[in-house]
């Protein structure tokens, strides 16, 4: 994973920390239900952003950086097909 992603992935994290604190907050002050499950839905989408991204890297970085000298060393070993594998459990774990 590039520096520039990791980055970007750190600063989705703390804004996602930060919405999750706020649902903490509208529990314990008793705000009215629906604006909480509005709050829930938004951090769920920055959640789902948040594992597109990671997967997108993933695949850009081991999968299709295998062979390239930029693969991470996890990737470095596989064949094809233990690549395309890798693709799969990949897109099943991010559409779980």
């Amino acid at each position: 994973m590039s520096p520039q992603t990791q980055a970007t992935l750190d600063r989705r994290l703390a804004r996602i920390e930060g919405q999750v604190r706020g649902l903490r907050r509208m529990v314990s002050e008793g705000d009215y239900c629906v604006d909480i499950l509005t709050q829930l839905s938004a951090v769920r989408s920055a959640l789902d952003q948040f594992g597109a991204e990671l997967a997108t890297s993933h695949v850009e970085t081991c999968i299709l950086g295998h062979g390239t000298g930029t693969a991470h060393g996890e990737g470095q070993c596989m064949s094809q097909e233990d690549l395309l594998d890798e693709l799969k459990s990949t897109l099943s774990r991010l559409m779980r």
